[in-house]
């Protein structure tokens, strides 16, 4: 599912003293299918770029389209409720949005609020479940009897369950551990690929943009500040540093091992054993 800004803008609270605009001239086009990774220090404008995507808020100007929706100004979108259900958003600690008494209503909330038969019901949380690697002997549970790494795996079930076609991931590895980290977004990626998703993730991890996402986007006091390939964004560290952002460690070890032998070595996405004969090149040479 393509999404498409044009010239964006949204101001808070209009036309009074607390007025604040929070996009300004925002233009982009995500096709459908691509992963994309949305940074940007705090006040950048990345949360309310994330409410357009369901209908949440409307532009002030300009227009936003999500596959065959469209928001514009001073208009109520057609099928709003269909636009929720085709994208699904994936929240910072989603596990707080738990309240059903066990595991399997919990993920039938959705697909139930839209109103999804109850056969159908029991197949998409059963196949949900088991895409985020929950035994189905937990279904009976109480959510709230389970770990924490078990509960965000029940909210994101939940997102799954109603089968969106585009999926917002708001800072989802907030509060878990490294390993935690790297396996819930190993299981993003995987479920981008399996469902052939159109992804977009917030973050401050560039290790995860960079590792993830093959687009990226970087917002600066509501503007689009850069954009591109993630490889060729973190390849002008300088420009990032302006709006207090940085690359990832490879790029910073790389500039470390550019000034050591005098030779400037450039990542290009090459893999660990391409990049080590590189340097193990680069090493033979200044013996």
């Amino acid at each position: 599912m393509d999404i498409t800004f044009e010239q964006v803008d949204y101001t808070y609270q209009a036309n009074s003293p607390f007025e604040h605009k929070a996009l300004k001239d925002l233009s982009f086009h995500l096709p459908g299918g691509s992963f994309t990774a949305i940074v940007g220090h705090t006040g950048s404008g990345k949360s309310t770029l994330l409410q357009h995507l369901n209908g949440l808020v409307r532009p002030t100007s300009g227009s936003v389209r999500i596959g065959g929706h469209t928001l514009e100004p001073n208009k109520k979108p057609k099928q709003a409720k269909e636009l929720r259900k085709q994208v699904g958003i994936v929240f910072q600690y989603p596990e707080h949005q738990l309240f059903e008494e066990t595991v399997e209503k919990d993920i039938a909330f959705g697909p139930r609020n839209f109103g999804v038969p109850e056969k159908e019901i029991h197949k998409r949380v059963e196949e949900s479940a088991e895409a985020v690697g929950l035994d189905l002997s937990l279904l009976s549970r109480s959510p709230f009897e389970l770990s924490g790494g078990q509960m965000r795996r029940v909210a994101i079930a939940g997102v799954l369950a109603v089968r969106p076609r585009v999926l917002v991931l708001d800072e989802p590895t907030a509060g878990l551990d490294p390993r935690g980290q790297r396996e819930i977004m190993d299981m993003f990626h995987r479920l981008h690929k399996e469902q052939e998703l159109t992804t977009i993730l917030v973050t401050h991890s560039m290790e995860d943009a960079l590792t993830y996402a093959d687009h990226m986007l970087v917002l600066d006091k509501g503007e689009k500040y850069m954009e591109g390939p993630p490889v060729e964004v973190f390849q002008q560290r300088q420009a990032l540093q302006k709006v207090q952002l940085d690359v990832p460690e490879i790029f910073q070890f790389l500039q470390k091992v550019s000034e050591r032998f005098g030779k400037t070595v450039v990542y290009e996405g090459e893999d660990i054993d391409r990049l080590a004969k590189q340097l193990a090149d680069l090493a033979g040479e200044r013996e």
